[in-house]
């Protein structure tokens, strides 16, 4: 019986958690057990890790410890964003920007306040998925309170200038949010040089654990909570907090940032030899995303007449052992099962928009997983009827 490779090509979905990050948690799931808000010993323990968790995080971004609020991930980080500014801050106005390629957390937490009064802007993007500043600027007016772009795109690696619209905002007196989930530990983050008001993070895209995250909320941000309860996390997200994740979540942070470098630079040559390779066997291959401004483990890509072949073809990798996706893994649990909307804000038309296939690149991924990528999906391709015009 033939043994199949597996080759996990599928990072910007979720990761594999690293091994040192699980070594880091086993004690807060066997020995350091007790709840943070207890006053006896098994509590204070706990207590103590977590405050130095919470610094250790804050140390990564140039944030200070008590502006991490940890939560159970990004989604939840951005509707505490969004939602938190939105009530607290009715009194100065109701209208929110936010970019038309944002993560589906961020445009259903907006389409579900449009229902409760705010008004939403969505800021366009040029064909590389990069925001346009002049359109932000008129876009902004006395009633806006926030502006969300996330910092890097999940679907096509596109990296914003973050700095530029956060100085933006900030000159305009408007809280300035960002997605960071896709970024952190990927490329540089300083919440106070980018003017960044409030960023969402999460464990799972840095090879740590599933379900746990942050929202760094910078000093004197009116923001109301979305849980209430027993007023852990300075008020804002009450509940016992995960310990164990958050440990997890402290080394995955720590690993990457002190890792980023060798690893962007060992990422983006492995992404440049799969665009080598694909242009030279295929005529058709077009990139999405921009290439000067995008992660260095992202590729999005698809062939010309072949863009209605795609599921097909990640099947087929996929009985291979190999992972891709056609695109953000939350966007699969659509029901309409519509074109993405990343795409189609870069001037995709809605064949296009349904026929990409991104390769997330990871830390676990080398040569070997490259060049037995690029082969079978050769010989994948080569099995299929190409549908050209």
């Amino acid at each position: 019986m033939e043994t199949i490779r597996r080759i996990y090509l599928d990072n910007a979905s979720t990761t594999q958690i690293d091994k040192r990050v699980v070594d880091a948690m086993m004690p807060y799931l066997s020995d350091y057990f007790g709840n943070a808000s207890s006053l006896h010993s098994f509590g204070t323990q706990a207590k103590e890790s977590l405050i130095g968790f919470r610094s250790a995080i804050a140390r990564l971004i140039n944030a200070q410890d008590d502006e991490i609020v940890f939560t159970s991930g990004g989604t939840e980080a951005n509707n505490l964003a969004l939602k938190g500014i939105a009530f607290a801050n009715r009194n100065k106005g109701n209208h929110i920007i936010v970019s038309a390629i944002e993560h589906d957390c961020i445009l259903n937490t907006c389409k579900w306040l449009e229902t409760r009064g705010l008004f939403i802007t969505y800021l366009p993007v040029d064909k590389g998925g990069l925001v346009d500043l002049e359109k932000l600027q008129r876009f902004i007016n006395p009633k806006t309170i926030l502006v969300s772009v996330m910092h890097a795109n999940n679907e096509i690696g596109t990296v914003q200038p973050i700095e530029e619209i956060g100085k933006l905002c900030k000159d305009r007196d408007v809280y300035f949010h960002t997605d960071a989930c896709q970024s952190f530990g990927k490329i540089p983050i300083d919440v106070i040089a980018q003017n960044i008001s409030l960023m969402s993070l999460n464990a799972h895209k840095i090879y740590g654990p599933k379900g746990v995250g942050c929202l760094y909320v910078k000093k004197d941000t009116t923001i109301t909570p979305l849980l209430h309860g027993g007023g852990q996390e300075f008020g804002l997200r009450s509940t016992t907090e995960n310990i164990a994740g958050i440990a997890g979540f402290a080394k995955a942070a720590e690993l990457c940032i002190n890792e980023m470098e060798t690893e962007s630079n060992r990422l983006s040559n492995l992404r440049d030899k799969i665009i080598i390779e694909l242009q030279k066997r295929y005529e058709g291959v077009y990139i999405n995303g921009s290439m000067t401004h995008r992660l260095p483990n992202n590729l999005n890509f698809a062939i010309s007449g072949l863009e209605g072949e795609t599921i097909r073809i990640l099947l087929m990798l996929d009985e291979k052992g190999i992972a891709v996706s056609t695109g953000s893994a939350c966007s699969n649990n659509d029901t309409t099962k519509s074109a993405s909307h990343v795409l189609q804000a870069i001037g995709s038309d809605q064949f296009q928009a349904r026929g990409a296939i991104r390769v997330g690149l990871g830390r676990f991924t080398n040569e070997a997983d490259i060049d037995y990528f690029i082969d079978t999906l050769t010989k994948t391709i080569q099995k299929l009827k190409p549908i050209f015009s």
